[in-house]
């Protein structure tokens, strides 16, 4: 199993050296000790990652400032730091050069744009934001894209590509020195598209600042990270941000509800709309349509259709309307990022889209049996649409096998609880990542909700989770499914700020497999006592 305790921190091989003294220039308001002579390789948040040669960037933090450890860079080979007026004296006991900004973090993006040199003869990049969905977009993009020749990047929830290489991810979106890092080593690599997934954190956290994206893409907005944004509107305002002439040229917006027809209404560049009459709320007008034809258990067909009457028809390889409108829409960013019609058409049109989507609604089982499928869905509007997808192709029961994670916004936990329960036959909880929270407080909220909803259902407390995945797929029978929402992709469990490996998709397996034995071991018993 890969070790996912400690994904590494990208840096291009070669870096381009920068002279300190430029930078200064360009974004210092003062600086202390001379910048004269000195070259700067890169530039870092951490001193955990920090290399010879790059500019120690030192924020105020929760509880401490980053000038705190601005001796311990200056050790491990900083050539400068760059600070804030409170970290500046602090900074300056180093000897090193020190570089004094008013905000320093507000700066980050354009700094470490400015020392990989991302601001230059950028790569076509897309731009996916909202609540769900964004994975699954930038998977679909990227499939394409490769079937059409071109060399890719990815930065997603899941995983980093780099032309190829797949590494684990950190955050959604990382730190803005690290982004453009990891932008600076695609680009040594020839990658000449990349897809980048953009969190509302990433946005007013400034972790893509100083990238402007060709496409950006619009997905939908749910009961989610209200911990950071208190309310809907809010959270909307910090999605909409990517809509605007600083930080992409167009955009693709998914109209589904009215959250997005608002965000395509404020969107201060120019916009292109997508639909899918099944998941919208009401009859909605749009430039393109998606039309559902047919839902499989390898996947779903749809219609594609422009207002102007060009069409083509295709299938996502993945169950639910909802992959049908990511698959629509990640089709209309390519076109609109400037791929000919007759290359998209020829790439999907009476075909399936060539992309792998990591742990979204992954099916692990075999032909025969229950069926069981491992998903990243871990919100309450997600956990609707993928059980709505699973009961579509499920003729007997649906047991699902869910968790929330610790240390992120609690307002939703009932919530899940309560779409859980409604949307399944059976309801097993059991953990995910509890981070600093006790899990079973966590599991409480979730059953609380269930109850709340459902006070008749069949609810199962169950843990850890690889006694639960047991547990479920021992009550599952031919006809049944099992759904275990959460750990999609992934391959740990955070714990008490540790990452512990963790392969659902493997326990999954496991798990069928034993029951499997099981059920030949009681059939030969039966015929011996026959």
């Amino acid at each position: 199993m890969a070790d996912y305790a400690t994904p590494p921190v990208l840096r291009p091989e070669n870096p381009v050296e920068r002279p300190l003294a430029e930078l200064a220039e360009r974004f210092a308001d003062r600086v202390i000790g001379d910048t004269a002579g000195v070259s700067v390789r890169g530039v870092t948040l951490a001193t955990s990652d920090l290399r010879p040669g790059e500019v120690f960037v030192a924020l105020q933090g929760a509880k401490r400032h980053g000038a705190d450890f601005a001796q311990q860079a200056a050790g491990q080979g900083a050539v400068a730091i760059l600070t804030d007026e409170a970290g500046a004296a602090t900074a300056q006991a180093t000897g090193l050069p020190v570089l004094v900004l008013a905000d320093p973090r507000a700066s980050l993006g354009a700094v470490s744009a400015w020392v990989y040199g991302t601001d230059m003869d950028a790569p076509l990049t897309f731009g996916i934001t909202g609540t769900n969905g964004k994975t699954s977009v930038s998977h679909l993009i990227e499939g394409m894209l490769r079937a059409l020749g071109r060399t890719t990047g990815l930065s997603s929830t899941a995983e980093r590509h780099i032309a190829g290489q797949v590494i684990p991810s950190r955050l959604t979106t990382p730190e803005a020195s690290e982004m453009h890092a990891l932008l600076a080593l695609m680009r040594e690599r020839g990658v000449d598209a990349i897809m980048i997934e953009v969190s509302a954190q990433a946005l007013t956290r400034h972790r893509v600042d100083g990238i402007v994206f060709d496409v950006a893409g619009f997905t939908n907005l749910t009961h989610d990270h209200l911990d950071d944004y208190g309310d809907m509107a809010t959270y909307l305002a910090a999605k909409l941000a990517l809509f605007q002439p600083d930080r992409s040229r167009h955009a693709v917006v998914c109209v589904d509800s009215p959250e997005g027809r608002e965000i395509a209404a404020r969107s201060g560049v120019p916009v292109t709309t997508v639909v899918t009459p099944a998941l919208a709320d009401g009859a909605v007008d749009a430039d393109w349509t998606a039309e559902l034809i047919d839902e499989r258990q390898d996947g779903t067909a749809f219609r594609l259709m422009h207002r102007d009457g060009r069409s083509l028809q295709t299938t996502v390889p993945v169950i639910g309307p909802h992959m049908a409108s990511n698959a629509a829409l990640a089709i209309v960013m390519l076109l609109e990022a400037g791929f000919p019609w007759p290359d998209v058409t020829a790439l999907v049109d009476g075909r399936r889209i060539p992309a792998e989507l990591p742990g979204r609604i992954q099916r692990v089982s075999g032909a025969r049996g229950p069926a069981v499928y491992i998903d990243f869905a871990h919100s309450p509007d997600a956990f609707v649409k993928t059980l709505e997808a699973v009961r579509h192709v499920t003729p007997g029961r649906i047991i699902m096998v869910t968790a929330a994670n610790g240390d992120r916004d609690v307002t939703k936990r009932a919530d899940m609880g309560s779409t859980a329960v409604l949307g399944s036959d059976v309801l097993v909880i059991t953990d995910q990542h509890p981070r600093s929270e006790d899990p079973a407080l966590i599991r409480a909220a979730l059953i609380e909700g269930a109850r709340a909803a459902r006070p008749d259902a069949e609810i199962h407390e169950c843990t850890p989770p690889e006694k639960a995945i047991e547990f479920a797929v021992s009550l599952a029978g031919d006809g049944d499914a099992v759904l275990w929402a959460g750990p999609g992709h992934q391959r740990y469990r955070e714990i008490q700020g540790v990452r512990t490996p963790f392969d659902a998709p493997g326990l999954a397996r496991d798990a069928l497999r034993r029951a499997c034995k099981q059920v030949m071991a009681n059939k030969g018993s039966a015929g011996v006592d026959g």
